[in-house]
């Protein structure tokens, strides 16, 4: 049975009909972002409306409709012409990747990379600097306005548009920050009516943050009242504020170590760097930077990135896999049915700090003998075959309790040493296959895509996906 543009569901599931209580804007936005994604995947070849209507479930008419309000605002042009069975040539349609951008900062506990890409998830610019994430909450918020706003204004602005938004920009953003804002209320530990309100609305130049004036403790920060901001944050102020004028700029993803309460923004004790727990990072981003915000775990960001790239490896859009990632720290992403699963208080994929060894040496996290600990330990001491086995042995632990399809394995000291990791976790894996039996074999274990800006590549799909109805990023 074909579907209307205002109701029912396309192919894709995920909304309910109106008995369900799903209203007329949510089924048209998803309707919507069931065409964006296919105009994506089709690439630059295009594909047609029949085809359209045909892959989604759709009436011609409503596909028409769509079509023609993501043509109106830019989203969509013609891309020539394909000969059809009977009658005249079909128009073929493709998306318009430059009609939308977004920000992926990743920031690690030493380093901050921060990317820009376009709709298609193509790195269009990218920054890397130094940072110390323990310097407290001014300091990094700093460094994080500074490096988008360089990305951003630097490739976006173009001479004389003054910041305007072109035509249909401005509500693909609103759009954006409208879906996250939609998640994040129905998912766990929902934000607040404070939390909700639209960034623009305060401005990104407050000079008094709700979190001080609350008496909520900020890292390294001092409480309202005791003095201007330094010079350095004030400039970061400025530079960033700018942020919400830039053409075509959906606003900005943030990963990080956890834990973290994703639905809401607010960091928890973060591993090794306690002082930040209960910090409400993403209204304090968006104060400042005058744009939507999403803030997750590094892992589940890099997870997101690698469930929505085609050709990723996880398994298709129905798969499962592990991303385990081990750089400064170590952590999983898991996905199922092509979605990130993050648990019912968003905590899910603390990998890193499963005990492996009662006793063993002491954790940031404050436990012994985790995962963490002693794969780091055998890294620092030159130990890649003792570190990738005891990386193996989690990864096993993790393949037994959830039976994923694969592992993928990222992180800068994975990068450093792909070959190690990759034979020796696989070694542990067909280890333990064997020594179950059956006929399946062991899961397979591949160096994930992306190499050490995945992260940061994911945390852009934090506000890109939501967009094609392809996880869930907000």
């Amino acid at each position: 049975m074909n579907r209307s543009d205002g109701g029912g569901k396309g192919t894709g599931g995920g909304v309910r009909g109106a008995a369900g209580g799903a209203n007329l804007l949510a089924l048209r936005s998803h309707n919507a972002a069931l065409v964006l994604d296919l105009l994506r995947t089709a690439g630059t070849e295009g594909i047609s409306r029949l085809e359209l209507a045909e892959r989604t479930g759709l009436t011609p008419q409503a596909v028409s409709k769509i079509t023609g309000r993501l043509r109106g605002e830019g989203l969509a042009t013609e891309a020539g012409r394909r000969a059809s069975t009977g009658g005249k040539p079909r128009t073929v349609l493709r998306l318009v990747p430059g009609a939308g951008h977004a920000l992926g900062v990743h920031l690690d506990r030493d380093e901050l990379r921060a990317v820009l890409v376009d709709l298609d998830g193509t790195v269009v610019a990218e920054r890397r600097a130094p940072l110390d994430l323990g310097a407290g909450a001014e300091t990094v918020l700093a460094g994080v306005a500074r490096s988008a706003a360089e990305l951003a204004t630097e490739a976006l602005r173009s001479p004389g548009a003054e910041g305007l938004l072109p035509p249909g920009a401005g509500g693909l953003r609103a759009a954006a920050a409208g879906g996250l804002r939609a998640a994040a209320a129905d998912g766990p530990g929902s934000p607040t009516e404070d939390a909700l309100r639209t960034p623009a609305a305060e401005g990104p130049g407050a000079s008094a943050s709700k979190e001080q004036a609350r008496g909520v403790r900020v890292p390294g920060g001092r409480a309202s009242g005791e003095g201007r901001e330094s010079p350095v944050a004030e400039g970061a102020r400025s530079a960033g504020g700018a942020l919400g004028a830039v053409p075509t700029l959906l606003g900005l993803g943030v990963a990080l170590p956890g834990p973290l309460d994703h639905g809401r923004g607010v960091l928890h004790r973060v591993t090794g760097f306690p002082e930040w727990d209960g910090y409400p990072l993403r209204d304090a981003l968006e104060r400042r930077l005058g744009v939507p915000v999403v803030v997750d775990k590094d892992t589940n960001a890099a997870a997101l990135g690698l469930a929505v790239r085609d050709g990723g490896g996880g398994g298709g859009a129905g798969g499962s896999f592990a991303y385990l990632h081990l750089g400064t720290g170590l952590g999983a992403g898991l996905v199922f049915g092509g979605g990130v699963h993050r648990g019912a208080r968003t905590g899910a994929g603390e990998f890193g700090h499963q005990v492996l060894q009662l006793d063993g040496p002491p954790c940031t996290c404050g436990a012994r003998g985790c995962v963490e600990a002693l794969c780091l330990a055998a890294v620092a001491r030159g130990d890649l075959a003792e570190a990738a086995r005891v990386l193996g042995t989690g990864a096993a632990n993790l393949a037994g309790l959830l039976d994923i399809d694969q592992v993928l394995l990222g992180g800068r000291t994975v990068a450093a040493a792909p070959e190690a990791f990759v034979h020796g976790v696989a070694a542990v894996l067909d280890t333990r296959a064997r020594r179950e039996g059956g006929h399946d074999g062991a899961v397979p274990v591949r160096l994930a895509p992306g190499g050490t800006r995945a992260v940061a590549e994911g945390a852009a799909q934090l506000l890109l996906a939501p967009l094609f109805g392809r996880g869930d990023g907000g």
